[in-house]
């Protein structure tokens, strides 16, 4: 073998050599980057969190004015509101609506409330022309009959057939007398109907208008009590504003909330509102407070799920009343509520980022002493952070944040059938942020007693 294959084959193997190393050494680096924590175990919380809005429990309403369904208006602008947040006193000014269309019912009103009084007036001077005329044709009636009846007492020297003819004409003049009598007093109470009906109609429209002109003056509106002015929100959800209109059902314009007493209104996701009961603990934070946390507890949780605007999931409404007071606390403020559905006790729980799986199997990656390994895990239930391991893994532990790089070829160890809950339920675990260590994580369904 000549000095230069030689040369040649030793510079091969350092290649070798060295491009092994390099190798190694890479994946070695690639081990060593992986993030990785220990097990806990201690006092684990399985919680729904959600997000609502601040407000009072107890609160009165500012409304406009009450009659406009009777007046036959139903929609009326605001045309001037106060701020929103001002303090105010019983008394003080919080608004004007619009007086226009009021007006001008009012108006017409005034127009037809003349033209009744005009015709009262002219059908009470009728009646009293007619039952004049009427009384003095009874009069002359009455005459002709004592008329006819001297004819009579004149004619006993006459013959018998024209005393009799001188009877026919008394006994006729006095029927025709008895009856206008009796035409007379129908007359006169038909004439009362007549003036009672346009009287009825008069008095009716004399109550609309002064119903009417109370109305408008309702349209300045005040506070019936001391408190903080928040606007009314309307069927989408705006808060009212100048230029927005009121309904004659709910003539709510803003309300007066006692502060003493908040809840917030939030809404939880269909696929978590059969964990959320009455009664539960609730941790609060408030987005203007960061640094503050408050307890409450669920009051209410609807029965029917409703969808929001913007939102293509099914929600349920959930009230949750705070336990303490505080002066900083203000309605439409933003809050953050942890609702804890379940406290374990001595629970082994790991962060969310270190799980992986799918509808079927679960599992970590885990430190085997010095190799990584897939560990099949039963999981109890998830937090915000964490997820409560019920089989799988101990104390201490360690496993992986992130996803190594050769996932697929790690060897995977089961748990025994014994291991496994019989009967497991599904429980929906919040997804975990993909990070970019990350490669192709399966979204996680898991499976407890």
């Amino acid at each position: 073998m000549t000095t230069t294959r030689k040369l040649l084959l030793a510079a091969g193997g350092i290649l070798i050599l060295a491009t092994a190393f390099y190798i190694l050494k890479t994946k070695a680096v690639k081990k060593d980057t992986l993030l990785k924590v220990p097990v806990k175990q201690g006092e684990f919380q399985i919680a729904v969190t959600t997000t609502g809005e601040l407000q009072a429990l107890n609160s009165e309403d500012i409304k406009g004015p009450a009659g406009l369904r009777q007046a036959g208006v139903w929609n009326v602008k605001i045309t001037d509101l106060i701020a929103e947040g001002t303090v105010v006193k019983e008394g003080d000014y919080v608004a004007t609506l619009d007086r226009s269309e009021i007006s001008n019912k009012l108006k017409d009103l005034n127009t037809e409330l003349s033209k009744i009084e005009s015709q009262y007036t002219q059908t009470r001077l009728d009646t009293t022309l007619e039952l004049r005329k009427l009384r003095d044709e009874l009069l002359n009636l009455k005459f002709g009959v004592e008329e006819k009846e001297l004819i009579l007492k004149q004619s006993k020297y006459e013959p018998p057939a024209t005393i009799r003819q001188a009877e026919i004409e008394v006994e006729k003049a006095k029927r025709t007398w008895a009856q206008e009598q009796k035409n007379y007093i129908l007359k006169t109470q038909q004439t009362q109907a007549k003036m009672q009906e346009i009287a009825a109609t008069l008095s009716q429209q004399k109550s609309k208008y002064d119903q009417m002109s109370k109305l408008l003056d309702e349209f300045v509106i005040n506070a019936p009590k001391s408190g903080m002015l928040i606007y009314k929100k309307n069927w989408n959800g705006q808060k009212l504003k100048v230029g927005s209109s009121i309904g004659a059902w709910d003539p709510t314009v803003a309300t007066l909330p006692d502060l003493s007493v908040m809840v917030t209104q939030t809404y939880v996701n269909e696929v978590d509102i059969s964990k959320v009961k009455m009664g539960q603990a609730v941790v609060i934070g408030v987005d203007a407070f960061p640094d503050k946390k408050y307890h409450g507890k669920v009051t209410s949780v609807a029965n029917i799920g409703e969808q929001l605007p913007n939102n293509d999931a099914k929600v349920f409404e959930v009230m949750i009343q705070l336990e303490e007071q505080d002066t900083l606390l203000r309605p439409a403020m933003t809050t953050s509520s942890t609702i804890i559905i379940q406290t374990v006790k001595n629970a082994v729980h790991i962060p969310l980022d270190a799980l992986h799986g799918s509808d079927t199997l679960n599992y970590v990656f885990k430190d085997d002493g010095g190799s990584i390994i897939k560990q099949e895990v039963v999981v109890g239930g998830a937090g915000s952070d964490d997820a409560w391991i019920q089989v799988g893994l101990k104390k201490n532990e360690i496993v992986y944040l992130n996803t190594p790089a050769d996932a697929d070829k790690l060897k995977m160890v089961f748990l025994s059938p014994s291991q496994k809950p019989k009967k497991p339920k599904r429980v929906k675990v919040p997804d975990k942020p993909k990070k970019k260590s990350d490669k192709g994580s399966d979204d996680m369904m898991f499976y407890i007693d």
